[in-house]
């Protein structure tokens, strides 16, 4: 079985594909262009910043969720700067505060302690408030921001107007890899718990979730919600995509290095789904897997396994026109988002190098991980 994309590249290693990026960020430019609102990237889902200079032209900037993501913003996108965090430490304010353009408070306690200090701190800093509108079509629970008991976001109940003449802008985070319907469907209940204060503000943020480049979302529809909101309230609107930014750009490559039988064939890969594809165990969520099926399809099935000491360290069971053979290269698809960023060392076990294939065929390693890596983290 020969499906490498590239035999210059070492194993196991995250690919970025410069031109799906492009297509991604063409298509996020056009909804700026067409509804008005500002689009930020979020660092939480992607946060590969050898590629932010293909991406500044298309973005407004990025969102931080606490001040190391911020100071990666200022430091590698240089625009601006919207930084949210569930809890500030009182430590951090004053860096986050001149970081930031805009600072997000997740409850009206944290508002009233950090928000006039953080204004000495940056006078020109736009102060926001997380809202919760107890709505949301996530599907997972897991993901669901809006869930029973909820941490995250103020809710109708709990909202505090005597914050108001500090206040310039609302922020709510709904959706999870989801279309314009659910985002219409949430805006309903944001007005209805929320309408009476959103024509006072000066921005109103969306928030992330919005699959806007996979196939067949409803983008015609997400203008229009935005050019509609925006004229009913006169307020900016901000969209915060981490996903769809780094949706189906790129791939993790990984290599067979043994294959074991104990009731079915297993091969045992130089990566792991614990350790590099977490959202594989956590939600749970299957990768697509290059020139493979479903188990059972094709003539020859495998469960794909990583190598660490986790029993359940399980990528899935896939199907093969021909058998596997130690040393043959396994393409894990659309792994550029939210894998890079939740990636750990568990058992000591490599992190995947990370390369970018240019649009001219061209493909370059821009970052080694090794045993140095490994060790500074502990100690």
């Amino acid at each position: 079985m020969n499906i490498i994309t590239n035999p210059t590249l070492p194993s196991p290693c995250w690919v970025l594909e410069e031109e799906r990026l492009l297509h991604n960020l063409q298509i996020l430019d056009r909804i700026r262009n067409q509804s008005g609102a500002k689009i930020l990237l979020a660092l939480k889902g992607y946060a590969l910043w050898k590629s932010f200079g293909l991406a500044k032209p298309y973005l407004n900037g990025c969102c931080a969720s606490g001040l190391h993501e911020a100071k990666l913003a200022s430091e590698t996108f240089g625009k601006e700067v919207h930084t949210y965090a569930p809890a500030f430490k009182e430590s951090e304010i004053e860096e986050i505060a001149r970081l930031s353009h805009h600072m997000v408070f997740n409850s009206p306690a944290q508002f009233k302690r950090f928000a006039s200090i953080a204004k000495e701190y940056n006078p020109t800093l736009s102060l926001g408030l997380r809202i919760n509108p107890e709505y949301s079509e996530s599907p997972a629970e897991l993901y669901n921001p809006c869930g029973l008991y909820s941490r995250l976001g103020t809710t109708a109940k709990n909202f505090d107007e005597s914050l108001l003449p500090m206040l310039d802008g609302l922020h709510f985070h709904a959706l999870c890899e989801q279309g314009a319907d659910a985002l219409e469907n949430v805006l309903g209940h944001i007005e209805e718990r929320f309408g009476r204060y959103l024509a006072q503000m000066k921005w109103v943020n969306f928030g992330g979730g919005h699959h806007i480049t996979k196939k067949g979302y409803d983008t015609d529809k997400l203008i229009a919600l935005i050019k509609t909101f925006r004229g009913k309230y006169g307020v900016e609107v901000y969209l915060e995509p981490g996903e769809a930014v780094g949706w189906e750009t790129g791939y993790l490559q990984a290599t067979v290095l043994d294959i074991v039988h104990n009731g079915i064939d297993i091969a045992i890969l130089d990566t792991s789904a614990e350790a590099h594809m977490p959202d594989t165990i956590i939600m749970p969520y299957r990768a697509e897997v290059r020139g493979a099926a479903e188990a059972g399809v094709k003539p020859y099935t495998y469960r794909l396994a990583g190598n660490t000491c986790l029993a359940g360290d399980v990528m899935g069971d896939y199907s093969f026109d021909t058998p596997l053979q130690i040393g043959d290269k396994i393409i894990f698809e659309d792994q550029m988002h939210y894998t890079m960023v939740k990636a750990t060392t568990f058992n000591g076990i490599k992190l995947p190098d990370i390369a970018i294939q240019h649009s001219d065929g061209t493909a370059k390693v821009v970052r080694e991980f090794g045993y140095e890596d490994f060790k500074n983290r502990l100690s």
